[in-house]
């Protein structure tokens, strides 16, 4: 009997249930369609996910964005790991825009946990062989994973859009507090050599969500300022800096942020903050109600697209970041 075998690679793309617009608009992107599947919960909050289709030997895709109920996005998204680990996939990347836990990426105080590491460890007990993520709360996490991470940036469709409707004459560049230097100069580079400021902020580790805001470093009278963030939660951090930007001379105000989390009051906070326009990424659905009038939402979908493709045919995700990586 002479056996024969087909080599050829297959691309599947799956999707959890927490944000599937976008996983229907990275399908578009890349010409597939999103592996159907059966999803549910039990009475008691337990969650089962069945695929519909074979996907022994695939190069599986699996696409979650991890908004609030996070603890249960980040659940679904680890069985169906595990269900294609089980059904024999050959290799499971885990797609997570927006990464669960970030913030607690090192201990600030005794008896604390390190979250963000906890994640990835239940990624690769789960079957996880690779990650892709999008704008890190800190490079480190990076390491946290046993396996390739690809980490993207959503800076260069931020910064595309402040250059197309803003120029880059009389623009400034404001991150909205120390540690945000780093990010903010590779934005100024993006922005033809814009000049940077920082705002000096206290912050209470007894307190979460409060941060106060106390001067502007740098000089912001009569210039344009974009001010930058990786997420904006509850939208107390970046209304505060507005406030300060404007007390110091500053124009217009733009925000610029990868991850809109906007819990509860953010919408009205950024509604009312002065901002001239809200500029984020759909790396988490933001619903209708939490949409304001100075809101503008980019689609993270061509980025993830084009690291899925990559990723499949083996080629450089570096290449898309033009050198700025």
């Amino acid at each position: 009997m002479t056996w024969t075998t087909d080599n050829q690679k297959n691309l599947m793309l799956f999707s959890g249930r927490a944000h599937p617009e976008l996983a229907d608009a990275v399908a578009d992107q890349l010409g597939v369609k999103v592996t159907p599947q059966t999803a549910r919960d039990f009475a008691n909050g337990e969650i089962f996910v069945r695929f519909e289709e074979s996907v022994r030997g695939s190069d599986a895709f699996v696409l979650q964005s991890h908004p609030a109920p996070l603890n249960k996005w980040l659940m679904e998204q680890l069985i169906m790991i595990d269900a294609l680990k089980r059904g024999s996939a050959k290799r499971i990347t885990a797609i997570l825009p927006f990464y669960p836990y970030a913030r607690q990426d090192k201990k600030h105080r005794g008896r604390e946990p390190i979250s963000a590491r906890l994640v990835a460890d239940l990624l690769k007990t789960a079957g996880a062989d690779r990650i892709i993520t999008v704008d890190l709360h800190t490079d480190q996490i990076q390491g946290f994973f046993d396996g390739p991470v690809d980490h993207m940036h959503a800076q260069g469709q931020l910064a595309d859009y402040v250059r197309e409707h803003y120029g880059t004459d009389n623009i400034c560049v404001v991150s909205p507090d120390s540690g945000r230097v780093r990010v903010a100069e590779k934005w100024a580079d993006a922005l033809n050599g814009a000049p940077l400021a920082f705002i000096h902020k206290t912050r209470d580790p007894l307190v979460p969500n409060q941060v106060k805001s106390n001067r502007v470093v740098g000089e912001v009278e009569g210039l344009t300022c974009v001010l930058i963030d990786d997420m904006i939660d509850t939208g107390g951090t970046i209304a505060g800096a507005v406030k300060v930007l404007k007390d110091a001379g500053a124009g217009e105000v733009i925000i610029a942020t990868t991850h809109g989390v906007f819990s509860d009051p953010a919408a009205e906070r950024l509604a009312n903050s002065g901002a001239k326009e809200v500029i984020a990424t759909d790396t988490l659905p933001i619903p209708t109600e939490k949409r304001f009038s100075n809101l503008t939402v980019l689609s993270i979908a061509p980025l993830l697209a084009q690291t899925i493709r990559e990723v499949f045919e083996n080629g450089s995700v570096t290449s898309l970041f033009d050198g700025n990586a």
